[in-house]
């Protein structure tokens, strides 16, 4: 394989010294401190161009073999956000009652949720983004992609601190199954949907439940 068919470009990087680099690594951590999901959202319109930024800073994730297996399609309609609702409430409903374990529901109770989700007509977008399970070239053959769950999952990391960042609220809301989102969305069927991101402003007294993350004791192991 030649170089020539595949160039290289040189590396941008700039080294920090290390007491700016620890700055930057507890800033950043004490940002992300304050990020929660929301499940009472305003109706507040967004920033123009903000959401689309959002999505840019997404679609710079790393992916396998760089194929970007991702497509971000954001949903601002009322009536479709409307029927977005009442499919996920469906679906929902059945979950809580014939499908998830004790367990389970004892796991959930601490976050107050149920079927109930008002929240994915309210928030004034909704992102879904979808898993390309494998490519479609020009001529209709498949050409496959790598690592797709890997990659659609950091790609959705770079978009949740994305919109944090512009001061903006998400919830990772993944009704199960998720089929009825390629339907009313009119995905193609190589298309998968992968999470509902409702975006916008937390509402007024908007609360949130009182939880803790783990120490760094606890998730970090040296060796």
């Amino acid at each position: 394989m030649s170089a020539a068919a595949h160039p290289f470009l040189p590396l941008v990087f700039r080294r920090l010294p290390p007491e700016e680099m620890l700055a930057r690594a507890r800033a950043f951590r004490e940002e992300v401190a304050t990020r929660r999901s929301v499940r009472e959202f305003s109706d507040e319109l967004l920033p123009a161009g903000v959401l689309d930024e959002c999505i840019r800073a997404a679609g710079l994730a790393p992916s396998g073999a760089n194929r970007q297996p991702w497509t971000f399609v954001v949903v601002t309609d009322p009536e479709l956000k409307r029927r977005i609702r009442l499919a996920a409430e469906e679906e929902e409903r059945k979950l809580y009652d014939e499908r998830i374990s004790d367990e389970w529901r004892e796991a959930l109770e601490p976050l107050g949720t149920d079927w109930r989700k008002p929240y994915l007509e309210t928030a004034p977008a909704l992102v879904v983004l979808f898993r390309q399970v494998h490519g479609v070239r020009p001529d209709g053959s498949h050409s496959t992609n790598y690592y797709t769950q890997e990659s659609v999952g950091i790609a959705l990391g770079f978009l949740i601190v994305a919109l944090h960042r512009a001061g903006l609220a998400t919830l990772t809301h993944t009704p199960s199954p998720m089929g009825f989102l390629s339907e009313l969305l009119e995905r193609p069927p190589n298309e998968k949907a992968y999470v509902l991101l409702p975006v916008g402003y937390p509402a007024p007294g908007c609360r949130v439940p009182d939880i803790a993350k783990k120490p760094l004791e606890e998730i970090r192991v040296q060796r």
